[in-house]
């Protein structure tokens, strides 16, 4: 029986964030490489973890919005929140988003009190329903959101970013992390005085799918500026709207053949 090195590296964990810089090819490097003096059998191996990132612009987005309604009378708070909704459906509608781009959630109906005092007094209702459209073009993103106000909507809850390409983009994410991987096998191979052979093993650590959405952070900006909108009583400017760029993240590990 043989005694053959092989190498251990600590996996890095997946990444999905927002930044400013231009798209380029990102490298994760372990600060530390164990090398263990292990019984690999007569053909012997070589383990190599690696993870290559890929950053990526969004082309599309997803905006929740809220309808929040309130009257004295239940049904008439009912009526005001129906009115409102079926405005925002509409305008949505003419903006040419489909049925299927749009939903319809969180409806719900609560009585308000007034707690002042020693007394509980039921001073009226409030109801509120969310909204939310979802494969919206980045470049109308500022004016969908600004003109809300106009059709009825008062809160903006949340509005995520997505790439229409992040498939594509993991791809290539995978295709680099698999040729780092033998580059380092390759090395440590030839250090050794061996010759690198074939795969024996691969294995992928996640997908990367929670960083398919990235939040945009800009809702309570929006609400902010949907106040002072319908406080003026005119209508809203279309707010600026930066997606930034964000990280496509692949982490894989190999399993190499060491040949004599």
């Amino acid at each position: 029986m043989k005694k053959m090195y092989g190498l251990a590296v600590g996996c890095v964990g997946m990444a999905a964030m927002l930044t400013a810089c231009t798209p380029q090819l990102t490298t994760n490097v372990p600060n530390v490489i164990r090398v263990e003096n292990v019984d690999v059998g007569d053909e012997g191996k070589v383990t190599i973890n690696s993870s290559e990132s890929v950053e990526i612009t969004p082309d599309m987005a997803e905006i929740v919005y809220g309808i929040t309604s309130e009257d004295e009378d239940a049904s008439t708070c009912q009526q005001k929140n129906t009115e409102s909704l079926n405005q925002v459906l509409a305008f949505l509608k003419e903006q040419g988003y489909a049925d299927e781009s749009i939903k319809t959630t969180g409806f719900s109906l609560e009585t308000r009190y007034d707690w002042s005092g020693n007394t509980q007094k039921l001073v009226g209702y409030s109801m509120h329903t969310q909204v939310t459209v979802t494969d919206v073009p980045m470049d109308d993103v500022g004016g969908l959101l600004s003109k809300t106000v106009e059709s009825g909507a008062n809160e903006i809850q949340n509005v995520t970013y997505f790439s229409s390409t992040y498939d594509q983009a993991y791809k290539e994410a995978l295709e680099k992390a698999v040729e780092l991987a033998r580059g380092k096998a390759e090395a440590i191979a030839h250090a050794d005085g061996r010759q690198l052979g074939k795969v024996l093993r691969v294995e992928e650590y996640n997908d990367g799918q929670y960083g398919r959405y990235t939040s945009s952070g800009i809702s309570r900006q929006a609400n902010k500026m949907m106040e002072m909108a319908a406080g003026e009583g005119a209508g809203a400017a279309d707010m600026g709207v930066m997606p930034g760029q964000m990280k496509v993240t692949a982490n894989i590990c190999v399993d190499f053949e060491l040949l004599p």
